[in-house]
């Protein structure tokens, strides 16, 4: 017999993401957000509501860590079959992934989870080993990893929550994990060349990159709650989208600008995860801004006698690992996550991993 749970009815729910306390309904506002759950059960739904202006949202369904589906969210709110006609008798590790990021430029773009159907029970979710956060931009975000490499439309349906490299290092690893990332928004200016989309100025809050009335009431402008979530290690992939700005002809900036940011933010990041390893990875579009990077690491490292910050270059983008929109390709991503989780290994986890 099919019986109804609310999400606050369920002893054994892991949510993922940064989100609000409201759990009727759920709301998943970043990249990699969603739920997972381990059931024993002939079969299993999960009702759905979603809303937007332009940019649907898109999420995938993992069972036993294998992607089993993926799909976009009809507006309106709907229940979806994660799995059927299963045997009863073995327990299922469910796991619920949106895929396309928070969307600044639509305030409608919503994604929320209501209740879960089954025949079953639910048990205990497995505890991962570590806790990562990654802060980042389209990159990070997952841009350009499903599509053709000569798809160039700006569209939700080319994102992915589960093949991009910060979901990827987690899994290397055993890892939790938590995205914050913006298409185009960078440490200083976004591609652009404006000033207010930076995700330093956002990090306090719980989705701070969303505006509107809607969003307001969701939660998503709230503080956000260190405590209850704190990383063993924060992973920064910003400066591709300030490389754009400062080729452009009439910006102004200098790039001590850009430094002083990055000093800046270093310092906030360390005052909310105060025992956190703090790695600035970048490089997979280029490294034009490199040197401004190493030389706001130096500074800060010289102003605060903080010996937890690093630097790693990831693998650049090819023509064989590109994806679509002239973005990194899941070849990319992988060589990427490869090369973090071998970092992260050797200096940061090292007393841990035999």
């Amino acid at each position: 017999m099919i019986k109804e749970y609310k999400l606050s009815q369920l002893e054994y729910l892991k949510i993922n993401g940064r989100t609000s306390d409201c759990l009727e309904p759920l709301t998943l506002f970043w990249t990699a957000s969603g739920f997972e759950v381990n059931v024993r059960a002939v079969e299993l739904w999960v009702e759905i509501e979603a809303d937007f202006e332009e940019q649907e949202p898109w999420f995938s369904v993992l069972i036993n860590g294998a992607p089993i589906a993926r799909q976009m969210a009809m507006k309106g709110r709907n229940r979806i079959c994660l799995f059927r006609n299963r045997n009863p008798e073995e327990i299922k590790h469910v796991k619920f992934v949106k895929d396309s990021q928070a969307m600044h430029d639509d305030e409608k773009c919503c994604l929320q989870i209501h209740k879960l159907y089954t025949d079953g029970e639910f048990y205990p979710v497995k505890e991962h080993l570590y806790k990562l956060e990654f802060i980042g931009d389209s990159i990070t975000s997952g841009e350009g990893v499903f599509g053709a490499k000569e798809e160039l439309d700006w569209t939700a349906m080319f994102f992915s929550g589960v093949y991009n490299y910060a979901a990827k290092t987690a899994e290397m690893l055993d890892a939790d994990f938590r995205i914050c990332s913006q298409s185009g928004w960078g440490l200083f200016a976004s591609w652009d060349g404006n000033l207010e989309h930076v995700l330093p100025d956002n990090y306090e809050k719980i989705c701070g990159v969303l505006t509107g009335k809607h969003n307001h009431l969701l939660g998503a402008l709230d503080d956000y709650d260190f405590t209850q979530w704190q990383p063993d290690a924060v992973i920064i992939n910003l400066g591709t989208n300030d490389e754009s700005a400062f080729k452009m002809e009439n910006f102004t900036h200098s790039l001590s600008e850009f430094e002083d940011a990055g000093v800046a933010f270093l310092k906030k990041v360390r005052h909310y995860n105060p025992n956190a390893a703090i790695i600035w990875a970048y490089g997979m579009l280029g490294n034009g801004m490199r040197t401004s990077i190493l030389r706001a690491i130096d500074t800060y490292k010289k102003q605060t006698s903080d010996i937890k910050v690093s630097y790693l270059e990831l693998p650049e983008t090819t023509s064989e690992t590109v994806g679509s929109r002239q973005h990194p390709g899941v070849l990319n991503h992988r060589l990427a996550a490869e090369s973090l989780a071998a970092f992260l290994k050797k200096t940061v986890f090292f007393h841990f991993i035999q």
